[in-house]
């Protein structure tokens, strides 16, 4: 899958797309026939154990990115370019950027989108890197917006309006919208030829994106705009408790578990 093939499903047919971490999951992901792998800042709050995406480094943005790709064969990989890896000085946006394809085989980056992304996802494309553009919800802002729905007034609503019109013109290959009312990503869809990817953004989108955290039901918690598709944590938690009640009965490690080798009987 490449970028050209996801911006042609705009309008054609629904796209999918699901956060990856790690090999294993990229590979289940895969399998799936998911359009589109995301490797999310979204780590930092599910499995670095930060507070927010803001500590997320290119080292470890490339690193995961990096696993991630070596285990997807069809699936578009997506890196999310992390708090401060752009939007300050255009060549050390351009070097991050790279990396991500350069040495951790991503197929595209993703920017938290603002006036300042427009030139940048226009250099980058014409450089040859293929752009996703995300606005509504910007969580690398939350400490001057909140973690708050966005495009609510009709201020705002224009402005991201005019923000995708813009990121297409500058050659963004798809626009995610984050918790944003669904009649305006139902206007924004409508306004610009590129695919828009939902994450609490309603129906109307071309195409949805989750945490898969979440959608495997791993997360303490679920947003309101996602929905757990299984209860993985409960049987990672019945496993575990398994386990250590073996060890501590004696009934684990079982024979089975175990192997004699005769030729060393004489040591003991």
């Amino acid at each position: 899958m490449r970028a050209k093939d996801i911006r042609a499903k705009a309008g054609e047919e629904p796209i999918t797309m699901l956060t990856a971490y790690d090999a294993p999951t990229a590979r289940l992901v895969d399998e799936a026939g998911i359009d589109m792998t995301l490797v999310g800042d979204s780590v930092g709050n599910t499995r670095l154990g930060y507070d927010s995406t803001l500590p997320v480094t290119v080292d470890e943005m490339a690193s995961l990115t990096a696993s991630v790709a070596r285990a997807t064969d069809e699936a578009l990989v997506i890196a999310d370019m992390p708090f401060l890896s752009y939007g300050a000085d255009e060549a050390d946006a351009i070097e991050n950027c790279g990396r991500m394809l350069k040495e951790a085989d991503a197929d595209a980056v993703k920017l938290e989108s603002g006036p300042h992304t427009v030139d940048l996802t226009r250099r980058l494309t014409r450089l040859g890197i293929p752009v996703q553009a995300h606005l509504g919800l910007t969580p690398q802002r939350e400490n001057e917006t909140g973690l708050f729905r966005q495009g609510t007034s009709e201020e705002s609503a224009r402005r991201i309006l005019d923000l995708a019109r813009e990121h297409e013109a500058a050659g963004a290959f798809s626009l995610v919208l984050e918790h944003v009312p669904a009649n305006l990503a139902e206007a924004v869809t409508d306004a610009i030829s590129i695919p828009t990817i939902g994450i609490g953004a309603g129906p109307h989108c071309d195409g949805q994106v989750l945490v898969v955290d979440e959608v495997i039901g791993l997360s303490e918690r679920t947003a309101p705009f996602s929905k757990a598709f299984g209860d993985v944590r409960s049987e990672m938690q019945s496993a575990i408790s398994e386990y250590a009640e073996a060890v501590e009965s004696g009934s684990f490690p079982a024979e089975e578990h175990s192997h004699y080798e005769d030729e060393i009987e004489d040591v003991y």
